[in-house]
């Protein structure tokens, strides 16, 4: 047995023991509908206390759900990044059956018609609501029957504190750098914060309160997606001197990789942050930004527990994807290695739901390769509602039964273009580029992958079975691109901005930020009102719901005022320069 295995089960044995399993829901009502509470997370590897990723992390309120409920150690997002990982699980689409692969698509644009989670519930006769972000910086009104911040604003986010002048730690290396890679303490409390902190307060208030109805209620917790930044302390549980660097990180980790893996290693970020010597200090936001996320996940715990809910409520946690804090050279996300692919996911059912009558066992531990695209079929499987039609995505009621029962499926990470995947089975891992490039890595042996096998005559069964789960038919990839749509004039003299008079046409105008720093988007009305439609990184393609006649703001990081459009009669591209 390998030292990975034996220290996680000891973590996990000594999870069981935890006061929270005394305190798990005893079962559901025999004619109620079975509540749900969808808990994600932004950006979290396996930096948790139950999945042992970091030595140092501290994750108690995320570790007592696991030992709640089943904790599944070698479940995987559909995507190293945002929006098709969100889309794919929201959806019960991966990848390459949806055609969204990259952030940059618009999921509504690729996906005209799908029926989201929520709506779907609501369809069957829940009320859906939810707060934070869920899907990739939108809200996708129509698919809710109510959302904190409004859903008609389609910004996810409530108010959030940062600091005045940035950046506070990490000096931007070049327009090539995202400008919320930075972080540092602030000197408030979580309240003052806000963010997060409102996020859990508005999904506390649901769940202390009865319903009329059974809910699906959905708690997007942003952190630890950057920017690190959060109350000091959090902070303080980590000191600078005492930071230990990521156990995953090997200097010639990429010697043994085809050009294809070399390629997706080293990055400029990695490379900057040694350069400003902020290696620990980067480890330590990060670190920081998971415990907030964790007491922010606490709060939604305790809630839930304090509430009359608790008794009836199916609980599911899960994040995006992982990410790199220096293992492979790299820095972020959007690779199809372990650290950014494989990700924390616990369920806990009471008992008397009508697809699992016993509910989950507390403190189980699956080891079975899951994708987290089969979060939407094992929700209505374990509800009792009807199969969504044309489903394709494995339920994972069978493995939540019994962790060691038959499980035939792998998990399948996709790249941000077709035919670059990564494929993970029980022990092996096999990622595929579509130049031809193969690697394979056993990671019982290997948790890190540090040792390519592809090459390994000893390992060609290995490597063959794997790559025969591929899919075969990848859906085409279509790129968001407003280009052939008319532009409309870019003004700078805010002091000659028209009033809004917004008529009753209905079009789209698709915002591109070329700015190189992330701005807001603020619709003015005709009363003079504003409506801050959230933030646009820079480089990204995004389009908005307009009418004619509508005025819209650009405001800088800073909160300045940059320039405006004014929607003419068509639907318009709005280049900010």
């Amino acid at each position: 047995m390998s030292l990975l295995f034996t220290r996680r089960d000891v973590l996990a044995s000594i999870a069981i023991s935890i006061a929270f399993v005394a305190n798990a829901p005893i079962g559901a009502s025999d004619d109620a509908p079975p509540n749900v509470l969808f808990l994600s997370i932004d950006d979290l590897n396996d930096w948790t206390g139950c999945l042992a990723g970091h030595p140092q992390a501290k994750t108690p309120n995320i570790d007592r759900l696991a030992a709640g409920g089943v904790l599944f150690r070698n479940a995987h997002c559909s995507s190293p990044s945002c929006n098709p990982s969100r889309t794919a699980v929201m959806t019960g689409m991966p990848c390459y059956r949806s055609g969204l692969y990259d952030n940059r698509q618009r999921m509504r644009t690729v996906l005209p018609d799908a029926e989201l989670i929520p709506r779907y519930f609501s369809r069957h006769g829940y009320w859906s609501a939810g707060s934070g972000k869920i899907l990739h910086y939108f809200i996708d009104q129509n698919s809710w029957d109510d959302y904190f911040p409004d859903r008609s604003t389609e910004n996810p986010f409530p108010r959030t504190l940062y600091p005045e002048n940035r950046p506070v730690s990490l000096p931007r290396g070049g327009s090539w750098q995202y400008v919320e890679t930075d972080w540092g303490p602030l000197d408030v409390s979580d309240e003052e914060f806000g963010g997060d902190w409102l996020v859990s307060d508005w999904i506390g208030k649901q769940l202390r309160r009865q319903h009329d109805k059974p809910f699906f209620l959905a708690c997007g917790i942003y952190r630890p997606h950057e920017p690190w930044f959060v109350p000091k302390k959090y902070f303080d549980q980590f000191p600078l001197e005492e930071i230990q660097l990521p156990p995953g990180y090997r200097a010639d980790d990429l010697d043994d990789l085809p050009p294809a893996g070399r390629k997706r290693g080293p990055n400029r970020y990695f490379e900057h942050i040694l350069q400003e010597d902020q290696w620990k200090r980067g480890v330590q936001g990060y670190l920081a930004s998971i415990a907030f996320a964790d007491a922010m996940v606490g709060r939604v715990l305790d809630a839930l527990e304090q509430g009359p809910n608790a008794d009836n409520t199916i609980v599911v946690l899960w994040s995006d994807h992982g990410w790199h804090l220096g293992e492979k050279q790299h820095w972020q996300k959007y690779t199809a290695w372990r650290l950014c692919s494989r990700v924390p996911l616990i369920i806990q059912a009471p008992r008397g739901v009508p697809g699992l009558p016993q509910g989950t066992t507390a403190g189980q531990i699956c080891d079975q390769p899951v994708s987290l695209a089969s979060l939407y079929s094992t929700l209505t499987d374990i509800a009792g509602l009807p199969p969504k039609e044309g489903s394709t995505e494995p339920s994972l009621v069978p493995i939540l039964k019994d962790p060691e029962s038959a499980w035939p499926h792998v998990a399948i990470t996709h790249l941000q273009r077709p035919n670059n995947y990564g494929i993970s089975g029980k022990r092996y891992r096999y990622i595929h580029y579509d130049n031809g490039d193969e690697e394979l890595y056993d990671i019982q042996m290997d948790p890190y992958e540090w040792t390519n096998l592809a090459d390994d005559p000893a390992f060609a069964a290995q490597k063959a079975s794997l790559r025969a789960r591929a899919p075969h038919d990848f859906a085409q990839f279509v790129p968001a691109d407003g280009g052939t749509l008319p532009a409309l004039t870019w003004h700078t003299d805010i002091e000659s901005l028209p009033p809004a008079i917004p008529n009753d046409t209905e079009l789209e105008i698709f915002f591109h930020n070329k700015s190189g720093q992330p701005v807001e988007i603020v619709r003015v009305d005709a009363d003079k009102s504003r409506h801050s439609y959230g933030i646009l990184e820079t480089g990204w393609f995004k389009p908005y719901t307009s009418r004619s006649g509508q005025v819209w703001l650009v405001k800088s990081n800073k909160n300045q005022l940059m320039g405006y459009f004014l929607s003419g009669n068509e639907s318009a591209q709005a280049v900010i320069p």
